[in-house]
């Protein structure tokens, strides 16, 4: 391992076998924390592990649906008999659903809301217990650039965003005196599977990347350094903040 910014500490991420998962879990490992890696995709999770292990983490897997209660008590119990603190909390699970408003399946709605939205809620719910006894914990939930504007598309994805932008704030408010900081990401157009059909369709030529003023996708490895101050001491002073890392996209 290469760096400290995380040494001692325990992480969970949510979401680690996507590319933000999988970018930020090496990263993590790298800064020397102690790593709960998380998935409905339990073989991914198995490789991830192996290859953070190599790495010289100390990782444990557990299945995860990010929406269900349940679940979430599974995993928080695994951490606290595995390492018995929880210092940082990273939100990541998330799915995209495209269509506007009349073309949303009622069914896709409530997906893209019980796993965007209520497994970010859940997640700090059940994780909230630890995170307190932690005493300088750091939750980030990952939002979007379309938590931030509005793009005319993907309605069920754009209001679960924004609504993690503010439950941000909310929880950043309630807990600030309490030892935990609670922040926001907010990617671009970032070249991960969940877009990479698109992005193989247009191109350069898809209209989001050409209305970011760098003319191009980011990548997962650009995300996770962010997550990473957000998550590391060098943040100790940042919550109910939003990171935007997006190209530009919403300077306009």
């Amino acid at each position: 391992m290469t760096g400290q910014r995380l040494d001692g500490k325990v992480a969970l991420i949510t979401g680690a076998t996507g590319g933000l998962g999988t970018a930020t879990a090496e990263l993590f490992a790298r800064e020397g924390a102690r790593i709960v890696i998380t998935d409905i995709a339990e073989g991914p999770l198995r490789d991830l592990s192996h290859r953070l292990g190599a790495l010289g983490a100390d990782v444990v897997t557990a299945r995860l649906d990010v929406s269900s209660a349940r679940e979430w008590d599974e995993v928080i119990t695994v951490v606290r008999d595995r390492f018995g603190t929880l210092d940082v909390l990273v939100n990541l699970a998330g799915i995209l659903d495209w269509p506007g408003i009349e073309d949303t399946r009622e069914e896709a709605w409530d997906r893209v809301i019980d796993v965007n939205q209520k497994g970010t809620w859940l997640g700090m719910k059940a994780a909230m217990p630890l995170l307190r006894a932690s005493g300088n914990a750091s939750v980030i939930n990952t939002s979007s650039v379309l938590g931030l504007v509005g793009s005319g598309a993907a309605a069920a994805y754009q209001a679960s965003k924004g609504a993690v932008r503010l439950l941000s704030k909310t929880a950043a408010v309630e807990y600030a005196r309490q030892g935990v900081r609670i922040n926001s990401v907010h990617p671009g157009v970032i070249a991960t599977p969940m877009i990479q059909d698109l992005l193989d369709d247009r191109g350069d030529q898809q209209p989001d990347i050409q209305r970011t003023p760098m003319r191009r996708a980011g990548r997962a490895d650009e995300i996770a350094p962010a997550i990473l101050f957000l998550a590391c001491d060098d943040s100790s002073f940042v919550t109910g903040a939003e990171l935007v890392v997006d190209g530009g996209l919403t300077a306009y």
